[in-house]
């Protein structure tokens, strides 16, 4: 693979956040649902935002599907609700894509099951059967697999299992600690190293490691040991580097995903991502988009630049 910064890598651009674009567009928002309230009362905003990342440039958009968990819709309502819900984010998401003047992919999200950021919580045993209803439901409409925000290898060894057997690429994105990082430390919020955590999705089969939800200053020395990582194994070729980082500031240890609406840092705007999107392009990312807090804007300012 050449250097990307020779600019001889091509770039798929991701969408953005779809929780803060639903609250900013006016759609039914609050904690504990978060973005999954939209699906149960108003699923024309949640086909709003997809257009929306469409328009803005982005390559690929991602299912509705995080908050589709009991962790944030409850246990009683995800049994009885959380398939039809899933069917329906990877409908929307579906037909957004294909409504599209240029070809749009569409990643099917399988997220945290026992909470964001909170490696102490994970739970295999209860979160397979949630994922194993996510899969069914969302496997019709979906060009890959996005198994998200993880914190730990052992989530990430879950969620191989549970796309065994997809014909579907899989991608695998890691969560980043950046509360009271040193420079150039790279570690996943269970404490981690990256570059073990990187070659053990590439072993299980991931096509692309991604970093998302964690603050951008974090993720350029995660890039740059997850190449470092890879080429050891001379995989670097065969596996896709990617981010997209939130914009909230810095997560404790403690902190629950449904607890609060978090702060957007006001430093962050299109610009200011574009100035981190481009070291992580020189990092050799070839996939790069925004999570929580970044919207339309940051991506529509990535394609101009990119």
């Amino acid at each position: 693979m050449n250097s990307p910064a020779t600019g001889s890598v091509s770039l798929t651009l991701l969408d953005g956040g779809t929780g803060r674009e639903l609250l900013r567009l006016g759609a039914p928002f609050r904690q504990p649902e978060w973005s999954a309230l939209a699906l149960l009362e108003a699923p024309h905003f949640v086909s709003a935002v997809h257009r929306g990342y469409i328009e803005a440039g982005a390559d690929l958009v991602t299912t509705n599907s995080y908050a589709l968990v009991p962790f944030h819709i409850g246990e009683e309502r995800f049994a009885r609700e959380g398939a039809r819900l899933a069917t329906l984010a990877g409908r929307l998401a579906r037909e957004a894509a294909d409504a599209a003047p240029r070809p749009v992919r569409v990643a099917g999200s399988l997220p945290p099951v026992c909470g964001s950021y909170r490696a102490d919580l994970f739970d295999a045993g209860r979160a397979r059967p949630v994922l194993q209803t996510l899969r069914r439901a969302l496997e019709p409409y979906v060009d890959l697999w996005l198994s998200e925000t993880l914190s730990l290898t052992a989530e990430m060894d879950l969620m191989h299992e549970v796309v065994s057997g997809s014909p579907k690429p899989w991608w695998v994105s890691y969560t980043l600690a950046d509360e009271n990082v040193l420079p150039g430390d790279a570690r996943l919020r269970s404490g981690e190293p990256v570059a073990g955590a990187v070659l053990a999705a590439a072993r299980s089969g991931a096509q692309a490691v991604l970093f998302n939800c964690c603050q951008p200053e974090v993720i350029g020395a995660a890039l740059e040991a997850s190449r470092a990582a890879l080429a050891a194994e001379d995989r670097l070729g065969s596996v896709a580097l990617g981010a997209y980082a939130n914009g909230f500031a810095p997560q404790t240890v403690e902190a629950q995903a449904n607890a609060e609406i978090n702060t957007v840092r006001d430093d962050l705007g299109p610009e200011a991502y574009l100035q981190w999107a481009r070291q992580w392009r020189a990092a050799g990312a070839s996939l790069i988009g925004g999570c929580c807090g970044v919207g339309p804007e940051h991506i529509a300012r990535l394609r101009a630049a990119l």
